[in-house]
């Protein structure tokens, strides 16, 4: 069916979040699994992650734009693993797997899968995501045409600042990032940069004009063609469940989802009507890079049945003061684990930076439910 009405791309855009997040986990928990984690293969992985959360963002982007709101402080955009890919057809089933050539082959580059030349937009049960997202920009522009659809931008909640987003290794900048939706010109420029950076046009190998950045796609067909070759995979569950874990695990494994479950919540403060974004960007950075990523690679160094443990991506809940809450549970674990300690410290600087702007903020009322 085309997209008609506001309404109809309110929700196609929504999906369009959910889509983009639910492809994150499956891209970390391969690359965590991968022992080096600085091989070229772990690297392509996590920037095809980072650019995943760009193009969340730039949805969210149009999504306000047009009048809508992202709802990342719910649980809407968040997947339960296994599950299937939102609206592909043929079906196409995620699940948190070890990295290996099958996965790349069968799951991610069907993800990433470019869309053929003169292939019809496909708003729902779309074959490629490319198909999916010329299905959303013919509805932008079919209703930009209609009537004033980028009345009320909501500017001041984007998060368009480019100098937010910077390309890691093996992107490039030039590829495209953050900007500000506030006319139909800018709605398919963010369109662009989404389909070129992840399946890309036809059979186009790159993501930017200079030739720099690999699509998605291509990306993943370096590994498979062995460019970049896997090396060591560890031994990681499928799908695994923190209550099967034994008990000096546990914890761990819940701080995890609880710290993953934070920074979509703090993507909820980030789109909110605030004047400086720039502490919660570096906060968010920092939950991923200093809490996530210790914490993964701690849990796929501990044994665990004919393998090792890993992280479970499972969705908790994080009650607010959600700061407060994740410094208590880090506590608990860096009593028995001292190791992790980096990771309260990461947290507690959160919770200090929260208190900060609380400050300056004297008695307004402009916080949520995370700080």
């Amino acid at each position: 069916m085309p997209i008609e009405t506001v309404e109809d791309l309110r929700e196609h855009l929504e999906l369009a979040i959910t889509v983009e997040l639910s492809t994150i986990p499956p891209y970390l928990y391969a690359m965590y699994s991968l022992a080096d984690a600085g091989s070229s293969a772990a690297l392509l992985l996590r920037s095809i992650v980072a650019e995943e959360m760009l193009h969340a963002a730039l949805c969210a982007n149009i999504l306000l734009a047009v009048g809508g709101s992202p709802r990342f402080a719910e649980d809407v955009h968040l997947s339960r693993y296994p599950c299937a890919l939102p609206h592909h057809d043929p079906p196409l089933h995620l699940s948190l797997q070890p990295c290996s050539e099958r996965l790349l082959r069968e799951v991610f580059a069907r993800i990433e899968q470019p869309e053929t030349h003169g292939a019809p937009p496909e708003a729902d049960s779309y074959e490629t995501l490319g198909q999916f997202y010329h299905a959303v920009e013919r509805g932008l522009v079919a209703l930009a045409a209609d009537g004033d659809l980028f009345a009320t931008p909501q500017a001041e909640r984007q998060l368009a600042d480019p100098s937010f987003y910077t390309a890691v290794t093996d992107d490039d900048n030039d590829s495209g990032g953050l900007l500000l939706v506030d006319d139909i010109g800018s709605a398919c420029q963010g369109i662009e940069v989404i389909v070129h950076q992840g399946e890309g046009l036809s059979e186009s190998r790159w993501a930017d004009s200079s030739h720099r950045e690999l699509t998605h796609y291509f990306k993943l067909l370096s590994i498979l063609d062995r460019t970049n070759p896997l090396g060591e995979v560890l031994p990681v569950p499928t799908d695994p469940r923190t209550a099967d874990y034994p008990p000096n695990l546990r914890p761990v494994s819940h701080l995890f989802n609880a710290a993953y479950r934070f920074v979509v919540l703090l993507l909820d403060e980030l789109y909110s009507p605030r004047a400086d974004k720039a502490p919660l960007v570096d906060e968010l950075y920092r939950v991923m890079t200093r809490v996530m990523g210790p914490l993964a690679r701690w849990l796929v160094a501990q044994p665990y049945g004919a393998g090792v443990a890993a992280p479970t991506f499972e969705v908790v809940d994080v009650p607010a003061p959600a700061r407060e809450h994740l410094v208590e549970l880090s506590s608990d674990v860096v009593q028995a684990h001292p190791d992790l300690r980096g990771v309260h410290e990461a947290l507690m600087a959160g919770v200090a930076g929260a208190q900060r702007a609380r400050s300056t903020l004297d008695s307004s009322h402009t916080g949520s439910g995370v700080s």
